[in-house]
């Protein structure tokens, strides 16, 4: 699994592109949409036309005041909400995602493409689309006062946040409001948010809190931000300062710092989760779908993990659950947050079970959602939530999903996992190249780190977290054991993007 997601705030050098670009030719990550690709998404944006079009006429949603929250500049907004209080107690969801079978014909060339892409891919420089950006970034995405076909959610909770009801089904809506992370934060911090905000962060804490009760966990991981920096002319580089003077762009140098999620990106993914667990409940009593799944930790990987927080000085007594240790980090704290980088590693082997005929699906829980998950609120930028879409539209109306969904059905774990896996590795070579990059040119200066990793069979390898600048890499060639989970004195033996990737040694 990727150390960490990676994005850029600021502009990228020429030597970084080009190793960037390399990494896309050498992964045959593709390229620019085929003219025939074009000239489909074309056609159908100027007409869009659902699989079942009858529900989209019929049902017309434009006077919910939807609002959209996304990163900061994300074009392709998949998702949408209203949220309010019931008459009788308790919370409504109303949340609306982008309506990509609305533009999509089954077996056509666009549909074809978009089984070749899989899921849109994410670098430093670029982004690659699942779908042309006339389709993900216009003509499907919620835009504001912009009128779109969408799947539009009704979930309703009770007081403790508890789901009582849901269901979904088309319907034409018009998003009021965009607004990025902070922005939001900031409204909701200051009290001056209108209602359907502010009931973010109430039903937010709810649903975290129900999440506690079922044993799910949400990692606040850090990530690593690539951010522009003015150059400080006269200065040389010191070992405490991550800054590139020759790494620069327009005149302008870059760093890679750490950045911790704000609160209000775990309420929203909490309303993300509600769905997935709503959907996914539609799929099993409708005995046909396709559930995320991820089995749980072996004892062996919790045992290690174990390890790695005593040397971190991580607070983790045994009588208490891993979940709950967890939510008492601070990513703002540097052994804390690579503790977090570590938990990742519980992680890994998250699939898709597809189940047809009422059939009970083997494995049927999401480990880290404790409960039954689909995705199925991304299908701008992932191929599996459009089916999951059409699934649940036909469980609520009593009705077998569509001959064309259930063709693809048995295929899709195979792609979703191919296409995960391209993901993956283009997140991590991004990362050593970024920081190879960074740190060209200074070749046995020394900084300080923790030791966050030792190889069992050989302690003097293993992995070690800088603070400043926020680069994660190999270390190795002391002669001693490495002290997991203590400060170190490193020495950087190599780096340069698409030549060779950091490299440390004990100074």
């Amino acid at each position: 699994m990727p150390r960490c997601h990676l994005h850029t705030a600021g502009a990228a050098d020429a030597p970084l592109r080009a190793a960037l670009g390399e990494l896309r030719t050498a992964l045959d990550v593709p390229g620019a949409f085929s003219a025939a690709v074009r000239a489909e998404t074309e056609r159908v944006v100027r007409a869009p036309r659902p699989p079942d079009d009858g529900w989209l006429a019929g049902h017309d949603a434009t006077d919910v005041e939807l609002f959209t929250i996304d990163p900061t500049g994300a074009p392709d907004l998949d998702q949408a909400m209203r949220l309010s209080r019931r008459a009788g107690g308790g919370f409504r969801v109303q949340y609306a995602i982008a309506d990509v079978a609305a533009f999509v014909c089954p077996g056509g060339t666009l549909d074809a493409e978009a089984h070749r892409r899989v899921q849109t891919l994410y670098f430093p420089d670029a982004r690659v689309p699942l779908y042309p950006a006339v389709l993900s970034e216009d003509a499907a995405s919620l835009l504001p006062e912009r009128t779109r076909p969408a799947l539009l959610w009704q979930i309703d909770l009770d007081a403790e946040g508890r789901t009582v009801s849901a269901e979904v089904r088309r319907a034409l809506v018009r998003s009021r409001a965009r607004l990025d992370y902070a922005d939001a934060q900031r409204e909701i911090d200051a009290g001056t948010a209108p209602e359907s905000l502010a009931l973010l962060k109430e039903i937010g804490l709810l649903r975290e809190r129900l999440e506690r009760e079922r044993g799910g966990i949400s990692l606040s991981v850090p990530e690593q931000e690539i951010v522009e920096c003015p150059p400080r002319p006269g200065s040389a580089p010191d070992g405490r300062t991550g800054s590139a003077p020759d790494s620069r762009s327009g005149g302008v140098s870059y760093t890679v710092a750490y950045r911790a999620p704000l609160p209000v990106e775990g309420w929203n993914a909490q309303i993300s989760l509600l769905t997935g667990m709503a959907a996914a409940q539609l799929m099993l009593t409708a005995g046909t779908g396709i559930l995320r799944t991820l089995p749980s930790a072996p004892d062996g990987a919790v045992g290690r993990l174990r390890h790695s927080a005593k040397a971190l000085g991580i607070d983790w007594p045994h009588h208490v659950a891993y979940a709950e240790t967890l939510r008492s980090l601070d990513p703002h704290n540097a052994r804390h947050a690579a503790f977090l980088q570590e938990c990742t590693a519980l992680l890994r082997g998250a699939g898709y079970t597809v189940f047809t005929g009422g059939r009970t699906p083997r494995p049927a829980v999401h480990a880290a959602v404790a409960a039954p998950y689909t995705h199925c609120t991304a299908p701008l930028r992932r191929l599996v939530d459009r089916y999951a879409g059409e699934i649940c539209l036909s469980a609520v109306a009593g009705q077998d999903p569509p001959e064309w969904v259930l063709a693809a059905l048995d295929g899709l774990p195979e792609e979703m996992a191919g296409g995960a896996e391209r993901a993956n590795t283009v997140e991590r070579e991004c990362v050593d190249i970024v920081e190879a990059a960074l740190l060209r040119g200074r070749v046995g200066e020394l900084f300080d780190g923790y030791v966050i990793d030792v190889r069992e069979r050989d302690p003097a390898v293993g992995t070690v977290h800088l603070e400043d600048p926020a680069v994660i890499a190999r270390i190795e060639g002391g002669a001693a054991p490495l002290p997991l989970g203590e400060w170190l004195r490193v020495r950087l033996t190599q780096a340069g993007p698409g030549s060779a990737k950091v490299l440390f040694a004990p100074a």
